[in-house]
């Protein structure tokens, strides 16, 4: 995308960018909602992404502009201000300005940005987290600044939980900043700790975007979160990773019904992660389509978190030759699921479960055959390079 970005940025803004950077959108392979909680999860950087463009212009407004709206937002160039409305996505780009600058770094005063995708957005595949990324090491490179990458992705979670508002766990940072081609990227939510496991040979990963409503910041996602919180307050823990099952069962009559179904959910999340690790390692896929299933169901059940056309999709792909597995991929509330499935599940079996569905909901859904990715990097830097 490096010829697209450049002829849309000069079109724009009439002169070249200075710096781009990219970053890769994120399937969630296993451990939903785990990350906040403080548990394991294991994601896979993806093959679609972010793009961000950038030349500086001191003392001049900020203005951003998105591909996706062909619009101007101009901001002041002296200070970061939360935006509203057409103009909130920029809220991402700028809460990394905002940290930076609480973390002592120099963040570039005024400049022309542009940002393009083919990074589907609301799908579940964490396109907030790209651009935070994307816009973070654009933003370094302006100034002359570095930043170690655990540092620049912690960064971009506080900007998403502090400046933009909403309580996301680490995962859609750590796995866009950490992706590995081949790999999936294993995080120990409580150091955090980053690893990465090596996906066997001979499996793909589908994704099927039902263009469902997915806004984690429409109060569901922030709501669950204060449920899981509840539960460990009457469990003791600080963090539901602790918790155990026996645990939970002696405290239930101290919890409410929703706090005690989200940690059931968690707790045994948690445990699943950690068996998809091992199972990985032994090249046993049947056994981890097995968790990923189960894993849904729990979701479905306990997290309560799926829909109707996630829960059909699931359904429809774990019954189809060559499939190991199937779950909802992101925060859920609608968005996207995704299957582990082998050589034999190719385009022609991906297309029959979407006329299944299409059938069934009067929509199509979108079909992305999904390649691990590396993590976020700079394309273009001052030095030209």
């Amino acid at each position: 995308m490096t010829g697209p970005i450049i002829t849309r940025f000069r079109k724009l803004y009439g002169t070249d960018p200075e710096v781009i950077a990219r970053a890769p959108g994120r399937i969630e392979f296993i451990g939903n909602h785990t990350d906040y909680n403080g548990g394991p999860v294991l994601g896979a950087a993806i093959s679609r992404e972010v793009w961000v463009a950038l030349a500086r212009r001191p003392g001049q407004p900020r203005r951003f502009s998105s591909g996706e709206t062909g619009t101007v937002v101009s901001l002041p160039p002296d200070r970061v201000e939360r935006a509203s409305g057409s103009a909130s996505w920029t809220n991402y780009s700028v809460g990394m300005l905002a940290v930076f600058a609480q973390m002592g770094l120099v963040v570039p005063a005024g400049f022309d940005l542009l940002t393009m995708a083919d990074l589907p957005i609301g799908a579940g595949l964490s396109s907030s987290a790209a651009l935070e990324l994307a816009s973070g090491l654009a933003f370094l490179e302006a100034a002359g600044q570095d930043l170690p990458r655990g540092d620049l992705v912690r960064a971009a979670r506080r900007a998403e939980n502090e400046f933009v508002g909403v309580p996301v766990g680490i995962l859609d940072q750590a796995v866009s900043g950490f992706g590995r081609a081949g790999h999936l990227v294993h995080i120990d939510c409580r150091g955090p700790m980053f690893s990465t496991v090596p996906v066997p040979l001979g499996c793909a990963l589908w994704i099927f975007n039902t263009h469902t409503k997915h806004a984690l910041s429409d109060g569901l996602y922030a709501r669950r979160h204060g449920e899981c919180l509840e539960a460990a307050r009457a469990l003791g823990v600080t963090l539901l990773a602790e918790a155990t099952q026996e645990g939970l069962a002696s405290a239930r009559p101290r919890m409410s019904e929703a706090a005690y179904r989200r940690a059931r959910h968690i707790i045994g999340e948690c445990a699943r992660v950690a068996e998809t690790v091992r199972l990985l390692g032994s090249g046993d896929l049947a056994g981890v389509g097995r968790l990923l299933c189960e894993s849904h169901a729990s979701s479905r059940d306990w997290f309560e978190n799926s829909t109707p056309e996630l829960d059909f999709l699931v359904e429809s792909l774990a019954a189809s030759p060559g499939v190991h597995g199937a779950r909802l991929s992101g925060g859920g509330f609608g968005g996207a699921v995704m299957a582990l499935a082998s050589s034999g599940f190719g385009a022609s079996e991906a297309d029959r479960v979407a006329a299944a569905y299409a059938a069934r909901f009067k929509s199509d859904p979108l079909l992305l055959r999904a390649e691990t990715a590396e993590g976020a990097s700079l394309i273009l830097g001052l030095a030209g390079s």
